[in-house]
């Protein structure tokens, strides 16, 4: 199943679940991915200044990396496919609406929102509320 690309669809079913895990947005201009694969981490990007990725707050700290901010991750469960136009956007403006930032990570199945760890829980709720909004329009069209 390539997932769900209709939007209104996606977003009555966006299931926004919070990880219990604190993570650090790292970055290093060794782009040596071995180095970087032995701290496990949840993501990597090479980018041209050098390689972002991804660690576990306890890992960050184990491996002495400095730490600025800490965000958590909130998992779209919906299975969303990567073809899907207006998903980033509509979760970004509820959530920018709210003054959260998203960093927003579409992988196979879901799509990942990092959020500072201070706004996690409002920005669950933001989810949540625009998920049951989406519904009850649905219900109403019917």
């Amino acid at each position: 199943m390539s997932g769900i690309t209709d939007l209104s669809e996606l977003l009555a079913n966006l299931q926004p679940v919070l990880s219990p895990t604190s993570y650090i947005f790292c970055f290093t201009e060794n782009t040596n991915l071995d180095a970087i694969a032995s701290m496990s981490p949840l993501a990597t990007f090479h980018e041209e200044e050098g390689m972002t990725f991804i660690l576990n707050h306890e890992s960050a700290v184990q491996h002495n990396i400095e730490i600025n901010n800490v965000y958590r991750c909130i998992t779209l469960k919906v299975h969303s496919s990567l073809e899907a136009v207006g998903l980033t956007a509509a979760v970004s403006s509820v959530l920018a609406k709210r003054g959260i930032s998203a960093n927003v990570m579409a992988a196979f199945h879901h799509d990942h929102i990092f959020v500072h760890e201070d706004h996690a829980e409002q920005a669950l709720l933001a989810l949540t509320e625009l998920s049951e909004s989406v519904k009850r329009q649905q219900g109403e069209s019917i």
